[in-house]
């Protein structure tokens, strides 16, 4: 399966848990890491499963590289119907605006038409495990259910 995976960082740690995912499913599937920042909301390919990687950052917002695509998607007319996205949040539950921007880019991915495949995960830096140690199950169903979608149409 083709799958597009995009990050929004910061600090640069969504784009290392890309690299972590590429490494463990590029085998199997043809992967391309993009970085939000040098992508065009309206230049992306419906007929590819897309997987947002996202922090957060100061009360909530974008992080920095996020922000160019969300400018160009909010202030667009983008439909983006027959998009099927995943989306993965890395946080801090230290802070009350835990997990925001993550949830910010999916709220405007569903507002112009897009559909999420199943539920959005948020790593908690706070907690035992590693990212990658929530995010590769994680990856792996919504891969399954996003073929599975594939399969049915």
């Amino acid at each position: 399966m083709k799958i597009n995976i995009l990050y929004g960082t910061e600090t640069g740690n969504s784009e290392m848990l890309c690299e972590d995912l590429e490494s463990e499913f590029g085998d199997d599937h043809e992967l391309e890491i993009m970085n939000l920042a040098e992508v065009d909301p309206a230049d992306l390919d419906l007929s590819v499963f897309h997987v947002f990687v996202s922090s957060s950052y100061g009360d909530g917002e974008l992080p920095a590289s996020a922000k160019p695509f969300a400018e160009k998607l909010d202030n667009s007319d983008t439909d983006l119907a027959g998009l099927s996205f995943a989306i993965f949040g890395l946080g801090d539950s230290d802070y009350e605006t835990f997990g925001q921007g993550s949830e910010q880019l999916a709220d405007m991915l569903v507002k112009h038409n897009a559909q999420q495949v199943g539920p959005r995960v948020i790593h908690d830096a706070q907690g035992d495990d590693l990212a990658e140690d929530v995010a590769f199950p994680w990856f792996a169903e919504r891969v399954a259910e996003a073929e599975a979608m594939s399969d049915a149409a």
